[in-house]
């Protein structure tokens, strides 16, 4: 059977192709102010770029905080929607048979899923404020007057320790153009924002226990400056899968595979 799975996710909607255990197409695009039609327009891609119609579908499974607006709404006409954590379990087994932890760092929200053959077994979430998330890069970058695809690797460039103690993204912000204004380094802020969002993270991650294998997914995992300093608070090896922005939609289609879970 082919199946589908949508992540209708806070900046970005993915869709995953899955078909007799391997991934057939992929296809993501940015999440605009009508929800559905971004899913539509996403999920149009990926059947295209696999050659095939919704009527070689045979179950459509949608997570991430958008899943509600594209179940039993053509033509995308999800069957279920499940949790994103759920998802994350399911995607990264699927992904890294081996993991038993899972860190999911998307746009708005961070997540820790304990996994035990791809189901879940305990999870904590945090989603009260940006300044765990990718976001958060983001809006340094502007501060900082760089793209934000320069971040992980200006990060890279610095050893030194700037302890930043905001917790909100908006104070954070103020903090930055402060060391701006005292002349540090744009390569040893940009490290001291990497640092501070794997610090509240993985303050988060301990709450449900580290335990290996530990596989990062998420748009944050495409981020080279954040696994660095994410392993050295954890003391632990982490795993990046390759396309780990698409691990949700993964686990959402590998799910639609198996309705009998």
């Amino acid at each position: 059977m082919i199946t589908a799975g949508v992540d209708v996710g806070a900046k970005f909607a993915k869709v995953v192709i899955f078909k007799d255990g391997q991934v057939v197409a992929r296809a993501k695009a940015l999440v605009g102010f009508d929800v559905l039609k971004s899913a539509i327009e996403v999920f149009e891609a990926a059947l295209k770029d696999a050659g095939l119609s919704r009527s070689d579908i045979g179950r459509v499974v949608a997570t991430g905080m958008g899943r509600n607006a594209v179940v039993q709404k053509p033509p995308i006409n999800a069957e279920e929607a499940v949790s994103e954590v759920v998802a994350d379990a399911a995607g990264a087994f699927q992904a890294v048979p081996t993991v038993k932890t899972v860190i999911d760092v998307g746009a708005e929200e961070g997540r820790g899923v304990k996994v035990e053959g791809g189901k879940v077994r305990d999870f904590v979430i945090n989603e009260r404020c940006a300044a765990g998330a990718g976001t958060f890069v983001e809006a340094m970058a502007r501060a900082l007057e760089v793209n934000v695809e320069e971040m992980g690797p200006l990060s890279l460039k610095s050893a030194n320790v700037i302890p930043m103690n905001a917790q909100c993204c908006v104070f954070a912000e103020s903090e930055v153009v402060s060391l701006i204004h005292s002349k540090i380094s744009k390569e040893d802020i940009a490290k001291a924002i990497h640092d501070a969002i794997a610090g509240r993270i993985s303050s988060m991650i301990l709450r449900v226990g580290v335990e290996k294998d530990v596989v990062l997914i998420g748009g944050c995992a495409l981020n080279p400056g954040f696994k660095p300093p994410l392993e050295k608070e954890l003391h632990t090896n982490i795993i990046v899968p390759e396309f780990p922005e698409y691990v949700s939609a993964l686990g959402a289609a590998v799910i639609a595979a198996n309705p009998a879970r």
